[in-house]
């Protein structure tokens, strides 16, 4: 399996017979170089409802006739828009064929809001674990620290844990170097930050400071194999 990652939060999950997105914001998005207008997947994953998570799911769904999995308000407002969805909660879990999901807490807000200034609310944000064929990632979503990091992290043997640093929105550096202690996983990866100037944060001098498990800084449309 390869797992790469695409800038700001995207990451792409690919097997022998499936591939997966999560958190898809591709256009606008000048830290990302997937194109949203060619991208294929079966699956598109979403923490929460906040635009630049969200990004391009309605266009790259239905032009890939891709599941749609999200928190329960969030999959309800795309499957109004026509999506094929599957609702999900945190705590719960499900056994898809491309793996299994379940989602964790995140502290954080989850709304979309539209072309008219317009504010959806999107029910609660969330982290996600997905696990296949024995290897487990942990795309922590838009969160503050909390303590139940580490409970998940005694809970899960995480073999990669997506992790954001770039504080005003989420956990800065600091926190999110007690959180990748806490999560436990193999290896840690910083997101979420350098797409906007009030997320300015420097990747590597993180990774070289993270504890618990290897840390590492990857460049835009890196990869790695687990």
């Amino acid at each position: 399996m390869k797992v790469s990652y695409h800038g700001h939060s995207v990451v792409r999950v690919e097997t022998d017979s499936h591939k997966i997105l999560i958190d898809p914001f591709i256009s606008g998005n000048e830290k990302c170089d997937l194109d949203a207008g060619s991208v294929e997947t079966d699956a598109i994953l979403l923490t929460h409802g906040h635009n630049d998570h969200v990004g391009d799911t309605e266009e790259i769904a239905k032009r890939n006739d891709a599941l749609v999995v999200a928190p329960n308000e969030l999959a309800d407002y795309l499957g109004n828009k026509g999506l094929n969805t599957h609702n999900m909660h945190i705590g719960g879990a499900h056994e898809f064929d491309f793996g299994k999901v379940k989602y964790t807490q995140a502290f954080h807000g989850s709304s979309f809001t539209e072309e008219d200034g317009t504010i959806i609310y999107t029910g609660m944000p969330g982290g996600i674990l997905l696990t296949i064929d024995g290897k487990t990632i942990y795309h922590v979503g838009d969160t503050g620290l909390f303590s139940d990091l580490k409970l998940i992290g005694d809970m899960n043997d995480i073999d990669i844990a997506f992790v954001p640093i770039g504080d005003n929105f989420t956990m800065g550096p600091d926190d999110a170097l007690i959180a990748s202690d806490w999560i436990n996983a193999k290896t840690v990866v910083p997101i979420h930050y350098n797409t906007f100037p009030v997320i300015e944060q420097d990747p590597e001098a993180f990774a070289s400071k993270v504890k618990t498990g290897k840390g590492l800084a990857m460049k835009i449309g890196d990869s790695v194999d687990l």
